[in-house]
C-alpha cells in the first residue's frame, strides 16, 4: 500500500486522504499531542514539509516532489508498522505555545499542570514575581521546570530526575530557551539527592500509571521509558514518597501541586487524613491536587 501511495499521490490532501486512511486501519493510539488521524496526519505532513503547524487550507492542493512525497510516506510507514507516537518521529512536543524537543528517554509532554502554570497557580499564588525558588520534581524534558520559571521569573528552579538521559533531554530544552541560569538540574531519585534545600512551590508530574494499566497500555506509549510511567500495583508509590517527604522541602506557607492521573479515588482512600484540593483543568477536577505544607504537617 506505501509503494503504491509513492507511485500515485501527488497533492498534500492525496497525503492527507491516505494517512487518515491508514491511521484508522491500523487502529493506531493517539493522545501524544494529538487526540484523532486526521490532526496526527495534517501535523506530520505540515513539520516534515516545513510549513507553518496552524495553516493546512491554502498548502492541500499543492502539487509535491518527487523526494518530498517519499519523505512524508516514510514518516507515515514508521507511524503505522513500528507505532512510534508522532513526537518521536518529529522530535518535538507542544504545550499551549510552547515547543520542547522530545526523544524515547523522556515521556512525551502532556501535564495538566502546565495549564496552571500559564495562570501562574492563581489563585494559590497571590504573588508570583515574590517566589524565590520552586521545584520540578521527576521533571522528564524539563517542560514544567521551564514554566515555572517563565511563570516565576523571580524564582530559582531545581529540575530533578532519576534518569541521566533525560537530564540530557531537559538540559537540551532549557538551553533552548535560555534559562540556564534559573534552571538548575539534580540527578536523585525524587527527594534524596537535595539534602536540606526547601521552595515556595514544588510541582511534580511522578510516574502514577498502576500495574493493570500497564499491561493493557497500546504499543505507542510502551515506546516511552517505563520508569516514567509505572509506579507499583496501585500507581502510587511514588506519590506515597513525595508526600511523605514533601513537608521536609517546602518552606512555611509553601505549596504543592502533584498530577496522578487516574488515581484519585485511590489516593483519597489511602490518605484520608489529607484535605487535598483537587484543581480544575481542562479535564476537570479529577487529576491534579494541591495541598500546603500545614496540611501535609497536620
Amino acid at each position: 500500500m506505501f509503494n503504491q501511495a509513492r507511485a500515485q499521490l501527488s497533492t498534500i490532501r492525496d497525503l492527507l486522504r491516505f494517512a487518515v486512511s491508514q491511521f484508522n486501519e491500523a487502529k493506531l493510539a493517539f493522545g501524544h499531542g494529538s487526540h484523532n488521524a486526521y490532526d496526527e496526519a495534517a501535523y506530520l505532513i505540515l513539520h516534515t514539509l516545513h510549513l507553518p503547524l496552524d495553516t493546512l487550507e491554502p498548502f492541500l492542493d499543492a502539487r509535491l516532489t518527487t523526494s518530498e512525497i517519499e519523505t512524508v510516506i516514510k514518516m507515515f510507514e514508521r507511524r503505522v508498522k513500528e507505532r512510534i507516537p508522532a513526537a518521536y518521529l518529529t522530535h518535538e512536543a507542544w504545550l499551549g505555545e510552547y515547543r520542547f524537543y522530545v526523544d524515547e528517554n523522556v515521556i512525551v509532554p502532556r501535564s495538566f499542570i502546565a495549564e496552571l502554570l500559564r495562570e501562574r497557580l492563581d489563585p494559590w499564588v497571590a504573588d508570583p514575581d515574590a517566589i524565590d525558588n520552586g521545584l520540578d520534581m521527576c521533571t522528564g524534558s524539563g517542560c514544567l521546570a521551564i514554566l515555572m520559571a517563565l511563570a516565576f521569573p523571580s524564582a530559582v528552579i531545581d529540575a530533578v530526575d532519576i534518569s541521566p538521559d533525560a537530564l540530557k533531554v531537559a538540559q537540551r530544552n532549557i538551553n533552548d530557551y535560555g534559562l540556564e541560569h534559573q534552571v538548575h538540574l539534580t540527578q536523585s531519585d525524587l527527594f534524596a539527592g537535595l539534602g536540606g534545600r526547601t521552595y515556595d512551590v514544588i510541582v511534580s508530574n511522578p510516574p502514577y500509571v498502576n500495574a493493570e494499566s500497564m499491561a493493557a497500555l497500546p504499543d505507542e506509549y510502551r515506546h516511552e521509558p517505563t520508569l516514567a510511567l509505572a509506579s507499583g500495583e496501585d500507581g502510587l508509590d511514588a506519590v506515597r514518597v513525595i508526600l511523605r517527604e514533601a513537608p521536609k522541602h517546602l518552606n512555611p506557607e509553601g505549596l504543592m501541586v502533584v498530577e496522578i492521573g487516574h488515581n484519585r479515588d485511590t489516593l483519597e482512600d489511602a490518605f484520608p487524613e489529607i484535605e487535598f484540593t483537587w484543581l480544575e483543568t481542562s479535564a476537570g477536577d479529577e487529576h491534579v491536587f494541591l495541598v500546603t505544607r500545614e496540611q501535609l504537617v497536620e
